[in-house]
């Protein structure tokens, strides 16, 4: 389907993301909290590998108005998972950088 011009097209949540973006900051509550008191306690009680769980963490350090585009499903059409569980900035400044999201290895290397 083929919209107006200038006709903006919808996006929709990408519960992928969602459900990331509410463990991560689920583990890091458990373990602020003194729940489980190491990465590796906390990832073996969840079945988990505890690389995957320190990526899914880093989920945590995003920007709040990224998170919330997320959330509201106005996220740029191609950011996956796969691509915000790898490093990313931690200043939300560089995080914004490119498409309201997380700048690349490649972009950090450059600047």
């Amino acid at each position: 389907m083929q919209l107006p011009e200038g006709a903006a097209q919808s996006r929709r949540a990408d519960n992928t993301l969602i459900k990331a973006l509410a463990r991560a900051f689920r583990w890091k509550r458990m373990l602020e909290s003194g729940e489980f008191t190491t990465i590796a306690e906390l990832a073996e009680r969840e079945g988990i590998a505890v690389s995957y769980l320190t990526r899914v963490l880093r989920l945590t350090l995003l920007a709040p108005d990224i998170v919330e585009a997320i959330l509201d499903g106005k996220q740029e059409p191609d950011r996956t998972l796969s691509q915000l569980l790898e490093p990313l900035p931690t200043d939300w400044q560089s995080q914004r950088r490119g498409r309201n999201g997380p700048c690349s290895v490649t972009d950090l290397a450059r600047s």
